[in-house]
């Protein structure tokens, strides 16, 4: 049997996972949903000839169908990213024209700017205790629904009840 020329063409998409970088006190605190988010995140960067560094997107709702996990879950792993350094949320979500919705846009710290001469790496300045800035989104509707202010109910729910006391 000879060899398969056509497969030799072929290569898969791949990323390099730094050692040096798995081996920081930062990875280590990581949640194991933020080290497997941070693989996909460095899948969309598109490598030094076409850096994409600063302007890679990947949405919230695409990281949990790609980790397998709930919205939540890949929520708290984008968050626990920013908060060790390994990420830098560069724009926020916004709803395009006509509609379209786009992603916030982040930098990985490991990789350099298209523009910078060389790479941040927050997470090397990581101490545990002292996480860095964390973006949150705001709420599309602060007010309540249809510019209403919300009824007292969710005011009562979240007080905290005092047992009373029979004498």
């Amino acid at each position: 049997m000879g060899r398969d020329k056509r497969n030799e063409r072929r290569f898969g998409h791949w990323t390099q996972m730094i050692r040096h970088t798995m081996e920081e006190p930062a990875w280590r605190a990581l949640s194991t949903s933020a080290q497997s988010l941070y693989v996909w995140l460095k899948f969309e960067w598109r490598g030094t000839d076409f850096n994409n560094n600063g302007q890679i997107r990947l949405s919230v709702r695409q990281a949990a169908e790609r980790l397998g996990v709930g919205r939540d879950a890949a929520a708290n792993a984008f968050r626990d990213l920013q908060a060790k350094g390994f990420i830098v949320q560069t724009e926020l979500a916004c709803l395009g024209i006509g509609g379209a919705a786009k992603s916030p846009a982040y930098e990985i710290t490991e990789l350099k700017l298209p523009h910078a001469d060389r790479e941040r790496k927050l997470f090397q300045n990581w101490q545990p205790g002292k996480d860095f800035p964390v973006q949150y989104a705001t709420a599309n509707n602060p007010r309540g629904a249809n510019g209403r202010q919300q009824s007292g109910k969710v005011v009562r729910l979240r007080q905290k009840k005092i047992p009373s006391r029979k004498s």
